[in-house]
């Protein structure tokens, strides 16, 4: 089985960081990509942000303000936050698609943090 545990959630005013961070841990053989996604009240979960191969793709809204990294020794990802907007405010989720140590490609989520942004 996997875990994957994310902190750094939190109320901020607008234009204040914050900086998320999940540790996946559990029977993981290697991992192919991790990221974050955000569902606001009312809407669908969307794409913020994902790192794979060192490479980093991020949703339009995010651009310049957000940046993803990922420490592989850890098998932990991150998602600095910076010039935050109330529309920002979402519950934070971590995913993972990786490799079980049984052979198995599989895809967990974290249970979420709550950014709460401020006007």
């Amino acid at each position: 089985q996997v875990q994957l545990v994310e902190s750094g959630g939190g109320l901020v005013q607008a234009g204040g960081s914050l900086r998320l961070s999940c540790a996946a841990s559990g029977s993981i053989f290697s991992i192919n990509a991790m990221g974050w996604y955000r569902q606001a009240p009312g809407k669908q979960r969307e794409l913020v942000a994902t790192t794979s191969g060192g490479r980093t793709n991020y949703a339009d809204p995010v651009k310049g303000r957000f940046t993803v990294s990922r420490d592989n020794a850890k098998n932990t990802v991150y998602l600095q936050m910076n010039s935050l907007k109330p529309e920002d405010t979402a519950v934070y989720y971590c995913n993972a698609d990786l490799y079980t140590n049984r052979g198995t490609r599989e895809n967990y989520w974290g249970q979420g943090t709550q950014v709460t942004v401020s006007s």
